[in-house]
């Protein structure tokens, strides 16, 4: 059979796993780029590894491909592709763990870059000066998270371990869900007048996109970060800019853009206090480890008959 590996950004693929077994019975081809006619290139292949939302497999494509069997993506959960129209086809769709901890990481990272001003900092010393802009500490200032499931939850961790006063909201979000992880409840509103930095883990749905537009950050403390790792669509990037460029809100960091990769125009790369991250969240030695490695697990179950994993 011929195996697809896509976006394989870093070449990375054959080094965190042992595709050796596959290799010597089959035909694998990686793909170090965006697809630039995924329907055209991926003709042929019987099976996609795909990374992420990186290449979408809605139902057009997915009816063009008629050698397609099996799609392995990295998660137990991908937006990007059509599950409902994968059974039609008969095409098994199985995933993999992943590294949970990672996302929430980053999202600190972000946090404490943009309250210490370390990209300006840096771009600064190598210029030549010294000691710029003006950070700020984070004992003692509030954490908005919006969104307390798994990834909230961590964050909300790290936010008290660094003496954060935290308090959470999302639609759903119960004030019991709140005292198990530790944290104050908040409505929508309060959490944003209250927030010194506001953090968005919800998944992308239409419930959820544009969530955060010129109201909200209206809403927010003008000196107010807003950090958003889940996905590029949940904030309004007009809304954003605005917001940016007019002072309504201190600064922002972003690791999910609406399109990925971020186009080299994009108005986003312009804007001041604006830290830009290219989808770091799951990218790790660690958490590729466990992609891989279960991508190949996954295919040799399906050549085995019996598939592993399997997202319906």
């Amino acid at each position: 059979m011929r195996i697809a590996v896509l976006d394989d950004y870093q070449n990375v693929s054959q080094q965190f796993a042992d595709w050796s077994g596959l290799a010597a019975a089959h035909e694998i081809t990686v793909f170090n780029e965006p697809l630039a006619d995924p329907s055209e290139q991926l003709k042929g292949f019987a099976i996609v590894c795909a990374m992420r939302e990186r290449t979408a497999f809605d139902r057009a494509l997915i009816e063009q491909l008629p050698d397609l069997k099996l799609i392995v993506t990295t998660g137990l959960r991908n937006a990007s592709i059509d599950a409902e129209a994968c059974a039609e086809r008969g095409i098994v769709l199985s995933g993999t763990r992943s590294h949970a901890q990672a996302a929430a990481e980053l999202t600190f990272a972000l946090i404490l870059a943009q309250a210490r001003c370390l990209p300006q900092e840096i771009a600064s010393l190598r210029a030549g000066t010294w000691q710029r802009s003006l950070g700020r500490a984070l004992h003692g200032q509030t954490l908005g998270i919006v969104g307390l499931g798994k990834l909230g939850a961590q964050v909300a961790g790290y936010g008290k371990a660094f003496g954060m006063d935290v308090v959470a909201w999302s639609e759903n979000l119960t004030p019991e869900r709140c005292a198990e992880v530790g944290v104050a409840y908040a409505q929508k509103g309060d959490l944003l007048a209250q927030s010194d930095v506001v953090t968005i883990h919800l998944q992308l749905s239409e419930r959820t996109r544009g969530l955060f537009g010129a109201a909200e950050f209206a809403a927010m403390k003008p000196d107010a970060c807003l950090v958003n790792t889940s996905r590029g669509p949940i904030v309004d990037q007009g809304a954003l800019i605005d917001a940016l460029k007019s002072g309504a809100i201190g600064g922002a960091a972003l690791d999910v853009y609406d399109e990925e990769p971020l186009p080299a125009d994009n108005p986003l790369l312009d804007v001041p206090n604006l830290i830009l991250a290219p989808h770091l969240g799951y990218v790790t030695r660690q958490t590729y480890e466990i992609f891989y490695g279960e991508t190949v697990e996954a295919i040799e179950a399906f050549l085995a008959g019996k598939p592993v994993r399997v997202i319906t």
